[in-house]
């Protein structure tokens, strides 16, 4: 069988939950599309999909195949626009939807070289944190940080960024050690409204996976303002490594509990075809690709 068209028919798969949804963007029957997901997952020697009579869902190795696949088929594409004569020049204007925080810090400094490679692209970033939705608000693409795994959408991998527990030195110097994850609850914390698991916050420790319900003294939709509130000394705070790591480096904030890992989120440029994609998103995502190319975020 097609090697790509084996890959092609699993990312669908993945992408709708389903061999009966991606039987029409496919244009395949479900036993066609079993036989393929079948002779891949045999040929790697490898079970790639869970299958029950309700869903479907992937295995560690299936998640890690799902997303080089993702990227090899994208890059198939890149490779075909970039050589054919009739792609027209990239203008027109670009709709991106982006974090707050990591637009600020990450984003906002590289948009002047993109309009300098492509003066014809007209720049409408929205920043905001709501899960928007693409194709109902007009977006042409956005920058997600998340697990992508049920997504329909169409993903590149920028790079990765995990959650760090940290204080500032002032405060942990005035409040009681946290020696053990139970003791969290005994301090106030900075929560960031958006956090999916709430009060809950989730680790992997030293024997496994862990959780402690923590007891909140502010509660903000914005990172950047619990960050500040940290390195003022005004509590615990769990914030992405993009946003911290400077400054954990300058020991302006303290980890905390370093052997507990919290979770470990992907950041995405994502669109919601890859069919006929235009060109003005196709140099898009090319361009933060490369520019994501060696973050320097983790810490530890």
């Amino acid at each position: 069988m097609d090697r790509a068209l084996e890959m092609q028919v699993f990312c669908t798969v993945v992408d709708k939950g389903s061999f009966v949804g991606a039987a029409q963007p496919l244009g395949m029957s479900k036993a066609a599309i079993s036989r393929y997901v079948s002779a891949l997952e045999e040929r790697l020697g490898a079970r790639l999909l869970h299958r029950t009579t309700r869903r479907l869902s992937l295995t560690d190795e299936g998640r890690q195949f799902y997303h080089q696949a993702k990227d090899v088929l994208s890059m198939m594409n890149a490779a075909e626009e970039a050589v054919s004569s009739a792609a027209p020049e990239p203008s027109g204007v670009l709709r991106i939807n982006v974090p707050v925080s990591f637009g600020i810090l990450h984003l906002a400094p590289i948009w002047a070289d993109f309009m300098k490679a492509f003066p014809h692209i007209e720049l409408d970033i929205s920043l905001n944190d709501r899960l928007v939705d693409l194709v109902e608000e007009g977006f042409d693409a956005a920058v997600r940080i998340a697990r992508m795994e049920s997504s329909s959408l169409v993903g590149r991998r920028l790079a990765g960024t995990r959650m760090c527990l940290c204080a500032s030195p002032a405060y942990l110097a005035s409040h009681p050690e946290v020696l053990r994850l139970d003791d969290l609850a005994e301090h106030g914390v900075l929560a960031y409204t958006n956090f999916a698991s709430g009060n809950d916050w989730l680790f992997q420790g030293p024997s496994g996976p862990e959780s402690v319900r923590t007891r909140s003294v502010v509660r903000c939709n914005n990172g950047d303002t619990c960050r500040s509130i940290a390195l003022a000394g005004g509590g615990i705070s769990l914030q992405p490594s993009f946003m911290v790591a400077e400054d954990l480096r300058a020991g302006d904030l303290v980890e905390v509990l370093p052997e507990y890992r919290s979770i470990q989120l992907g950041i995405y440029v994502v669109y919601p075809s890859r069919k006929h994609l235009p060109p003005k998103v196709r140099v898009l995502v090319n361009f933060l690709v490369e520019r994501f190319a060696q973050p320097c975020w983790e810490v530890g």
